[in-house]
């Protein structure tokens, strides 16, 4: 018997869209990290997020809250869901922002400019 060794890592992922991770983030249900590289940070993001490129997590993700329900994102939630695996795997409880910043953007939900970083 197989107990779940061969267990897909991102299939237990919870998959959010953009407009529904604005407003839990804004009725302070959960909180967000971006694991975006430096480059892509500053072509716009969302103020007063986590930020932590993916490459810097396995060694950083104990700054995030393990109270605290997080979303991953990133720019199209590839990434993301990634990072929200990994997270979850070290017990933080962690959903991805399926569509990344491209469906935040195109949702209109509110960002920094690009080149402006907060």
């Amino acid at each position: 018997m197989n107990l779940g060794e061969d267990k897909d890592p991102f299939a237990d992922v919870p998959q959010v869209d953009a407009k529904t991770t604005h407003e839990q983030w804004e009725s302070g249900e959960v909180e967000i990290v971006d694991v975006r590289e430096p480059e892509e940070w500053d072509l716009g993001h969302i103020e007063g997020v986590q930020w932590i490129p993916l490459g810097q997590l396995p060694v950083r993700w104990k700054e995030l809250d393990p109270a605290k329900q997080w979303v991953c994102v990133c720019h199209r939630g590839n990434r993301s869901n990634y990072a929200a695996a990994l997270l979850r795997q070290a017990g933080i409880e962690a959903a991805n922002m399926k569509g990344g910043m491209h469906e935040w953007k195109g949702e209109k939900l509110p960002m920094t400019p690009p080149g402006i970083v907060g």
